[in-house]
């Protein structure tokens, strides 16, 4: 099965277009078979679909969902890049949570990126990470995370 159809068993509803740049980056930048990506949150439609901090107006469950979905702007933007996802493996990821000061579950926010990676990918989405909590984040979401991925063949 390939990953569009393995989304469309998982009832993915798949960004029409891939995040834009916010400001003088670029979303992937390619060096040999790595991609190197910018940070994404949970947009939808280029607007923010939850806004928060984690442990005081965002729930956990759905900040994990806030996860899920930033992960799929980040793998939307290797499908614009490339024009697939059948041959990458996922090296890396680096979550931040906007946290409530006593909010000290972060890695549970940032399963919902690594379930989802693993679930459509199976070996080639089990990856290194890591979960940091801040303060803020920008356009007040809850969630940011960036990603490195391999071309595989």
């Amino acid at each position: 099965m390939n990953v569009s159809e393995k989304l469309k068993e998982l009832g993915i509803t798949w960004p029409e277009q891939a995040p834009k740049p916010m400001a003088n980056y670029v979303t992937v930048r390619r060096s040999g078979n790595l991609l190197f990506l910018s940070g994404a949150g949970p947009f939808v439609d280029g607007r923010p679909a939850y806004v928060g901090r984690v442990g005081k107006e965002v729930s956990v469950e759905e900040a994990y969902e806030a996860a899920k979905l930033s992960v799929i702007n980040l793998l939307s933007m290797i499908q614009s890049e490339l024009g697939s996802l059948d041959n990458i493996r996922i090296i890396k990821l680096l979550g931040f949570v906007s946290s409530d000061p006593d909010f000290f579950d972060q890695p549970k926010v940032i399963n919902g990126a690594s379930d989802f990676l693993v679930d459509l990918l199976g070996e080639n989405g089990k990856h290194a990470r890591s979960a940091i909590g801040t303060t803020v984040l920008p356009f007040n979401i809850p969630v940011e995370i960036e990603m490195i991925a391999e071309i595989i063949n």
